[in-house]
């Protein structure tokens, strides 16, 4: 149930922020007696497409403590010695403000970063992960959780998906529109309706958003190799590579929860499925390797 609300009060708020933002601009209908507006569509779609990816952004750690659970810890509690690590790590990383430091309780072996920007950003790591890895190995977790933070990731993210889901939108809408006026008579009368139209723009934002998936998928898969790279200038390069060959012992306990699937993306390792182009990340093994190969 918490969930449920949650996704309603997000959606609820990216619904009231496009109307204001649609007002503010001026931005007039797209569907126009003529046809097609082609400029309102576009910057509709860049609209709609991008305030959900950001409004997700910004209130990422939010959604992060409530739907996973995560506990905020402090330097001078129990886990002063994970604070402690983040915040060297961060401090190495030049980032000026320093990450909240969180724990969730999970069997998985996993970790992840959120937050609106590098100077407001959350580091959390799973109970599975503090009891699987020793310290080298969670050090290099941690090294590539604050160079995604360091790299500016989950902006870049939010980036990227808004952009997609803007051109999803307009090519299928631009879709929908020459399917109901190829059925219409020489006189403009049939077409789909408005009902049918609707139903019709859905299924082809779902069909050219599961084409369009393998690009946010490459960045995806990019941003892991940096963050690797990064983690092995932060922490060491023995100390990254032992990270993920620890990850590699344990990938039967990644993921293992409903409620962590929104944060996949942002975690440090996934399971391997046959669908590489839709991978958010690269095998292990691939990671591992070219580490090995690279100069940190």
């Amino acid at each position: 149930m918490l969930r449920v609300g949650l996704f309603i009060i997000t959606n609820l708020l990216v619904i009231f922020m496009v109307n204001i933002i649609l007002s503010v601009f001026n931005v007039q209908p797209y569907l126009q007696g003529s046809g097609l507006n082609y400029q309102s569509l576009l910057i509709f779609c860049l609209i709609w497409g991008s305030v959900g990816s950001f409004i997700s952004l910004m209130i990422s750690k939010f959604m992060a403590k409530m739907s996973m659970g995560v506990k905020i810890v402090e330097e001078n509690g129990p886990h002063a010695e994970l604070v402690r690590t983040v915040h060297r790590l961060a401090k190495k990383a030049n980032i000026s403000k320093m990450p909240e430091v969180g724990i969730y309780d999970s069997p998985e072996v996993n970790a992840f970063a959120t937050g609106p920007s590098r100077n407001n950003a959350l580091v959390a790591v799973s109970t599975g992960l503090l009891r699987q890895l020793n310290q080298d190995e969670l050090e290099g977790v941690l090294g590539h959780e604050i160079a995604h933070v360091a790299n500016g990731d989950m902006i870049t993210m939010s980036l990227v998906q808004g952009v997609v889901n803007a051109f999803v939108m307009f090519f299928s809408r631009i879709v929908a529109f020459a399917i109901d006026n190829a059925m219409r008579d020489e006189e403009g009368r049939g077409g789909l309706g408005f009902i049918a139209r609707i139903a019709v723009t859905i299924v082809l934002d779902i069909v050219f958003g599961i084409a369009a998936a393998p690009i946010v998928a490459w960045f995806s898969r990019w941003r892991e190799f940096r963050a690797d790279a990064g983690g092995a200038q932060l922490a060491g390069k023995q100390k990254m590579i032992a990270a993920l060959q620890a990850l590699q012992r344990t990938i039967e306990m990644a993921d293992t929860e409903e409620s962590d699937k929104a944060f996949a993306s942002m975690k440090i390792s996934s399971k391997t499925n046959l669908a590489f182009l839709f991978r958010s990340h690269p095998p292990l093994e691939v990671r591992i390797k070219a580490l090995q190969q690279g100069n940190f």
